[in-house]
């Protein structure tokens, strides 16, 4: 049985952890590296670390800051945020990044993500999708549209079938994130996971929502994800890694405990 996966995220602008409500209102969740080693210590799976505000004139920062967190953790370390060049996946796994996470750029150049599964392999290319529900949709739509720049520009394309092209052009993986839930608290998007997960052979993150245990549980059994990502309940001290996993071990998750 494959092990579920529990992945904390760090949103970092300007250097430091940030955490928002929909992608708004940012507030200070402190260091990168020391919340990257406290989440390896906790038993953390994985690492996502994304620069929510990268533009090309804080591109060497983001190299340094990845260099400093990848010192600190033992766990794989997927980085995103304005990767739009095979060289800046290059230079992102160099810095110590395991895979890279590319969302707007796989939409304005898919061949970025081919060319990225060709010379490093398709598991270091995580395809991440910001969707938001949709009441206009067009037809033989699933009723969610993917937005790309942190959910500031809609692209009409349907958030499954951007799955499903992404992961045909070489992705290894999914990072779904829903916009609506994001921050909120009240749960993943159970119904928007499914339909991506089923829709995909890949594995599928989930990510947006998270605020108790149940949701995780949630995430896994009714939204049928691989792994979850989560930020305020852990980044806060709501609560650890360590009693998020043997919790949904209790309740018959696979886990690395």
């Amino acid at each position: 049985v494959l092990t579920r996966r529990i992945i904390p995220c760090l949103d970092v602008d300007g250097g430091r952890v940030v955490k928002g409500t929909s992608f708004v209102n940012l507030r200070d969740a402190g260091d990168p590296a020391e919340l990257a080693a406290q989440y390896d210590r906790e038993g953390g799976d994985e690492l996502v670390f994304l620069d929510i505000t990268a533009s090309s004139d804080s591109r060497d920062t983001m190299v340094g800051v990845v260099q400093r967190v990848s010192e600190q953790v033992f766990i794989p370390l997927t980085v995103g945020g304005g990767i739009r060049s095979i060289e800046d996946v290059r230079r992102m796994l160099n810095a110590g990044a395991d895979k890279v996470s590319i969302n707007t750029a796989a939409i304005n150049t898919p061949d970025l993500i081919t060319d990225g599964a060709n010379q490093f392999g398709s598991q270091c290319i995580v395809v991440a999708i910001d969707a938001r529900r949709e009441s206009l949709v067009i037809d033989a739509s699933s009723g969610w549209q993917v937005f790309t720049h942190g959910g500031r520009n809609p692209t009409g394309l349907d958030a499954v079938k951007w799955a499903q092209r992404a992961v045909g052009l070489g992705s290894g993986e999914i990072l779904l994130t829903s916009m609506d839930e994001d921050g909120q608290l009240n749960g993943y998007d159970l119904e928007l996971t499914r339909a991506i997960s089923r829709a995909v052979p890949v594995p599928v993150i989930a990510s947006g929502g998270a605020g108790n245990l149940e949701h995780l549980y949630d995430a896994f059994t009714g939204g049928e994800a691989d792994a979850v990502l989560a930020a305020s309940i852990f980044h806060f001290g709501t609560y650890s890694i360590a009693e998020a996993k043997n919790y949904l071990a209790s309740r018959d998750i696979p886990m690395r405990v």
